[in-house]
């Protein structure tokens, strides 16, 4: 997560006004550590704050930067007037990372149609199919590997008492650490392609966002989140949800196979990395939100995630 910096407004615009080739009249936060910036130009975005060091900061974006270049939907960083694309504003040494904002805008629910899903199926094979090109010639060396992260670190959240999940947990993680690391399977990947973190433009051409959760992991978890997303975020309730699952799926799978291979070994391995990113977002609750002060409305969905992960309930009915 990235930390709120401790400047206020005014501070911060004058400070990209003064490092960036732009004029901006405007700033918003939007989330912690992200602001909106008005300006002659257009839209554009401040990502500040230390979530990651300097050189993993300047890693991400070196490589979104080549994604961008190469005719992948993201948005590009734009360099300061001293050419870094990775700054730091003071007091505090926080990081700054300054973006021209994607065009378009995020979808409601019911227009995310099967067309949309196999265009940001397309989107991510091609990140996929060119990041093993980029890492041939330039390895990460400082972004590491999913299981070191901080937030699958399960048993520091978990409530003790929490035996079964905790044993969920354990087994899900066992289960897919054991997998052979091989380069047709595993490398960087964007990590938390909710679809709040996806923007549509004109032609459905779709812009991925926000990749500061990037990692090493299997190529297959940047398709089980966006499905997985789309499964709690699209489904309107009519039908069944295992019959329209199916049918997202195969959207978002037939726009990936246009660009990058995926073998049906790996795509039968979807329920695991499904069941990953639900205790994913379990341990998160309970890492983020002050369980003193639960609303009542958390408490249904911590009790709902819960039960589901006790059970051991397929994420997807099939």
């Amino acid at each position: 997560m990235v930390r709120r910096c401790g400047l206020v407004s005014e501070d911060i615009l004058n400070f990209l006004n003064e490092r960036y080739p732009v004029v901006l009249q405007k700033i918003e936060a939007v989330s912690d550590g992200m602001y909106r910036c008005y300006g002659n130009q257009g839209i554009y975005y401040a990502r500040i704050g230390q979530y990651r060091t300097y050189e993993e900061q300047l890693e991400e974006v070196q490589w979104t930067n080549f994604l961008y270049e190469q005719g992948v939907g993201v948005s590009p960083a734009v360099p300061s007037v001293n050419g870094h694309v990775v700054e730091t504003i003071l007091p505090g040494d926080d990081l700054v990372v300054f973006y021209k904002a994607a065009p378009g805008s995020h979808l409601e629910r019911t227009e995310w149609r099967a067309s949309v899903l196999k265009s940001l199926g397309r989107q991510i094979g091609r990140m996929h199919r060119l990041t093993k090109e980029y890492e041939k010639s330039r390895p990460f060396k400082y972004i590491g590997d999913w299981h070191h992260q901080e937030e699958y670190q399960f048993d520091q959240y978990i409530p003790r008492e929490e035996t079964t999940i905790r044993e969920r947990a354990h087994a899900v993680i066992s289960e897919i650490k054991a997998l052979p690391i091989e380069e047709a399977t595993y490398g960087m990947i964007h990590g938390d392609l909710w679809l709040e973190n996806i923007v549509v433009g004109p032609g459905q051409s779709v812009t991925m966002i926000d990749f500061q959760d990037c990692e090493k992991h299997y190529w297959v978890y940047d398709l089980a989140v966006p499905f997985y997303s789309a499964l709690h975020y699209t489904f309107a309730g009519q039908g069944n949800i295992s019959d329209y699952g199916k049918s997202i799926f195969a959207s978002l799978i037939d726009g990936y196979l246009m660009e990058h291979a995926i073998s049906d070994k790996t795509l039968q391995q979807i329920p695991v990395f499904l069941k990953l990113k639900e205790i994913f977002e379990y341990s998160l609750m309970h890492m983020y939100w002050d369980q003193r002060k639960l609303s009542e409305e958390q408490v249904r969905i911590m009790n709902l995630y819960r039960i589901r992960i006790e059970q051991d309930h397929p994420v997807t009915g099939w």
